[in-house]
C-alpha cells in the first residue's frame, strides 16, 4: 500500500476528504517535518498502543574491511531509527 492508497482508505473510513486524508499522512509520517521524524531527531520514541514503538538506536564503532582491497577501515558509531512491533500487530500478521 502506497501513500495515495493509505489516503483513500482512510478518507472512505472517516469523514475526511482524500486531500485532508493525505496531509494527515503527511503530518505524522514526512520524513522531515512530521511528527515522527520530529521526536526521533531530538532522539525521543514514538509509542502507539498494540501497533509499535519507533525509537532511536545506536550502533557502536567497529572495524571493518574493504571487501576488494582486504583493508581495514574504521566504521565510525551512528544513530538509526528502528521500529518494534507490538503483540497485537505481530499476532494479527501471524
Amino acid at each position: 500500500m502506497n501513500k495515495n492508497e493509505m489516503a483513500k482508505k482512510l478518507a472512505a473510513n472517516t469523514e475526511l476528504t482524500q486531500a485532508q486524508a493525505a496531509q494527515v499522512i503527511d503530518k505524522i509520517f514526512d520524513p522531515v517535518h512530521g511528527l515522527v521524524a520530529d521526536e526521533l531527531g531530538v532522539g525521543g520514541k514514538v509509542a502507539i498502543g498494540g501497533f509499535g514503538t519507533f525509537e532511536v538506536r545506536e550502533r557502536a564503532a567497529r572495524m571493518g574491511r574493504n571487501p576488494h582491497t582486504g583493508e581495514e577501515l574504521a566504521i565510525p558509531a551512528k544513530k538509526y531509527p528502528a521500529f518494534k512491533a507490538a503483540k497485537g500487530l505481530k499476532d494479527r500478521v501471524a
